[in-house]
């Protein structure tokens, strides 16, 4: 497969990970997501990958308002960029182990639709859907998204005219992303993330990449990320393969061995390894005819 020359970059600039206390760099309220989303556009990504949290607590959350103050203080800057919004907060199943049936706190966990009301009042350019359940991370942390939650979640997001981008932690995921294209509920270009390095789904290894973007259908397009130190490397490895990009402080918190990283930086260390392979950073409304979106209004 050869190399991609123009290389869309995504920040993911928060996610929902217990990582706000272990850097200062990660932004909390909207106003510090928003302000992280125009530093990373800045750098030079075309997409930011948003999640929101309790502006008092750090912890994750799927509150309306809090995602239409960040989407509204970015388009208020003019920034131009693609906005892609989560659509996977709800799946967390925590289990007690001695008792399965008893759910434990930190469960969030609600059906396919309703992990969709801030997608279908904000319509934002793209939003995810996570296509399977998995074993997430060690303990009794389990990740819920059934076939059925995701026929019904596809099928929403198809009404609206968002496009998903498929997130694949393993390859069974991607067997079923292939499954829902077959149905008629997804629609062309599929947009694919490849997720490597989360306990315990696909690892980061370069020959599981290699498998999974064999498995891809045609004209799909694509990125991946791998988490922690894994991350820059994997700018790399997805480029030489032909795909895109992901970065930012929902995967990784450090530039270097003890130097922690703000989501711009991240960003222009992932600009400059993508131009040193002899490859170009796609603009905006490059991303957005490559990945079938609608123009910037």
């Amino acid at each position: 497969m050869p190399v991609n020359q123009d290389v869309i970059i995504t920040c993911a600039l928060t996610g929902a990970g217990d990582t706000v206390g272990r850097s200062p760099h990660v932004p909390v309220t909207p106003e510090q997501i928003a302000a992280s989303a125009v530093e990373a556009a800045g750098a030079g990504a075309a997409v930011v990958h948003i999640h929101v949290r309790e502006p008092e607590t750090g912890a994750p959350s799927r509150d309306p308002r809090l995602y239409r103050e960040v989407v509204e203080r970015i388009r208020e800057t003019g920034t131009d960029v693609v906005i892609n919004l989560t659509a996977g907060m709800g799946g967390d199943l925590v289990i007690d182990p001695e008792a399965p049936l008893r759910q434990l706190p930190g469960t969030d966990l609600v059906s396919g639709l309703d992990r969709l009301p801030h997608v279908e009042e904000l319509l934002p350019d793209i939003c995810t859907l996570d296509c399977g359940s998995l074993n997430f991370g060690d303990g009794s942390n389990l990740y819920v998204s059934t076939p059925d939650m995701l026929r019904t979640g596809a099928k929403r997001i198809q009404e609206l005219g968002v496009r998903p981008e498929l997130e694949i932690f393993d390859t069974g995921q991607l067997w079923f992303a292939q499954q829902l294209l077959t149905e008629g509920l997804l629609d062309d270009p599929t947009v694919f993330q490849l997720c490597m390095g989360i306990p315990w789904g696909a690892p980061a290894d370069p020959g599981v990449l290699q498998s999974m973007v064999n498995m891809l259908p045609q004209n799909a397009q694509w990125a991946s990320f791998a988490l922690g130190r894994m991350q820059m490397p994997w700018v790399a490895q997805s480029i030489l393969l032909g795909g895109h990009v992901r970065v930012g402080l929902e995967d990784n918190l450090y530039l270097g061995k003890g130097v922690k990283a703000t989501n711009g930086q991240l960003v222009e260390r992932a600009v400059r390894i993508t131009e040193s392979l002899g490859s170009r950073v796609a603009t905006p409304d490059e991303a957005r005819e490559k990945l079938g979106l609608r123009p910037r209004t």
